[in-house]
């Protein structure tokens, strides 16, 4: 079964049976089906369905912010959030897909040449539950702009999320079948890569995950872009505003109970300023308060389930045995329900430590202590994940140098929050993936990029 268990109350709300192999066929067949329309309509027509489907997120949100909360556990004010920048990339696409897929003319011997973008056909998204309805989103507004089809395998743990988003696209205006959710055990996704319509996939999620697709997907030659892990450093230099680095470092760090791939998670100040950061970032990290995510007043959700608690638990427990230092946090609350973790600190982690190598999935940070630029960086870079990075210093042209030349990541950001924007290209490198989503180098990773050569 397929359930939908409020991580807060503990209560399962619904239950799903996933559905059989046949009823995967014929959804597939309709939303190849759907391709064939689709991909002959206009630009215009296209814009106009998506900006119903902004529009349909808008004046429900809160409906759908509920819904976010009831099933992962997330804080109402983020899930109104994640709604309404939802509608922000239905918006954003809507208005630019058209010429992001317009012909890139080259000058060759011809009387004319020229490259093409068209759309590829079926793809299929595989997506986890942090942020339920922006990661699907983010893959579905450029995909259909451009005259692709979506189908979505999401986290078993969403399912009601997964259902919305379908029933949004189909209210919309898009061709019957256009956006299809599958609701299928993992055991069942081979089966749906290797299906001759689906012709590229698309993964948010873990390292292991998206091994195991990849490899799928390239067995059948179908083109494939992952979204994994990541273990973001952030940079505090000798002349940054420490106060307000070590703001914006919780911020980063606490959102979505920490449960981001590109949260903020290892903190690398330099010895002038460590212990000054240490103490304005340990008073932001434990001004918390538990309780219901759809209450106001709470301001750190619970994890997503008591199984990613206990993970994450492990982890600490096990850095601490291997010599981290615990600051703060690092036990599991005994008087309120529900799978809340504290926020926790670690220093005087060394390199044959857990907490060095793996990506911590809540609100756990990583402290340490650099000797000097330098050093900051090499720690920075030391790490097999490569998502975003960030760099706090008064000194701006040094900050984009360091951003743009030595950090090794595929969003590195300067006194800011490291997140995504439907303007900008995101994506990682090395173990946080490849390939890229948003912008129009999201929108052209589904793209057939032909070329025509009139003679």
């Amino acid at each position: 079964m397929i359930q939908s268990k409020s991580p807060f109350s503990l209560v399962t709300t619904q239950t799903f049976t996933p559905i059989s192999d046949d009823d995967v066929a014929h959804k597939i067949e309709r939303t190849e089906n759907a391709f064939r329309e689709l991909k002959s309509t206009l630009f215009s027509d296209r814009a106009n369905w998506m900006q119903t489907a902004a529009d349909i997120l808008e004046k429900d949100k809160h409906k759908y912010a509920r819904l976010i909360t009831l099933e992962m556990g997330k804080l109402m004010s983020e899930s109104i959030g994640e709604v309404e920048k939802c509608a922000w990339v239905c918006r954003y696409y809507a208005k630019h897909a058209e010429d992001f897929a317009s012909n890139e003319i080259i000058r060759t011997d011809a009387k004319k040449s020229y490259v093409t973008y068209g759309p590829i056909g079926v793809v299929l998204a595989v997506m986890p539950w942090n942020f339920p309805l922006w990661q699907v989103f983010r893959f579905a507004a450029p995909a259909l702009m451009l005259g692709n089809t979506g189908l979505l395998k999401h986290a078993s743990n969403v399912p009601q999320c997964a259902l919305a988003i379908e029933e949004i696209f189909a209210k919309s205006g898009f061709p019957k079948g256009s956006f299809s959710t599958l609701l299928i055990k993992t055991n069942q996704v081979e089966k749906v890569i290797a299906h001759p319509a689906v012709r590229a996939i698309t993964l948010t999620g873990s390292g292991p995950a998206g091994k195991a697709v990849a490899s799928t997907a390239a067995r059948h030659l179908k083109k494939s872009v992952l979204e994994l892990g990541g273990s973001d450093p952030y940079l505090i230099l000798a002349d940054a505003d420490v106060e307000k680095a070590a703001s914006i470092s919780a911020k980063g760090r606490l959102l979505n109970a920490g449960q981001s791939c590109i949260g903020a998670k290892r903190f690398i100040a330099v010895k002038e300023v460590y212990e000054e950061f240490l103490q304005h970032f340990r008073k932001q990290m434990e001004n918390v308060k538990f309780g219901d995510p759809a209450m106001k007043e709470t301001t750190l959700a619970p994890l997503a389930s008591l199984e990613a608690r206990e993970g994450l638990h492990r982890q600490v427990l096990e850095s601490i045995a291997q010599g981290a230092h615990l600051l703060t946090g690092g036990f599991i609350p005994t008087d309120i329900e529900g799978a809340f973790y504290p926020p926790t600190i670690l220093t005087e982690v060394t390199p044959d430590n857990l907490a060095y190598r793996e990506e911590l999935f809540g609100p756990v940070a990583v402290v340490f202590k650099a000797d000097d630029e330098e050093e900051a960086i090499r720690i920075a870079n030391d790490t097999s994940f490569g998502l975003g990075a960030c760099v706090f210093t008064r000194d701006l042209i040094r900050g984009e140098s360091i951003a743009r030349d030595q950090l090794e990541a595929g969003c590195c950001f300067v006194n800011e929050q490291v997140k995504s924007d439907p303007r900008l290209p995101f994506g990682g490198i090395k173990d946080s993936g490849f390939g890229r989503e948003l912008s129009k180098h999201g929108m052209l990773e589904f793209a057939n990029a032909k070329t025509v050569y009139v003679g």
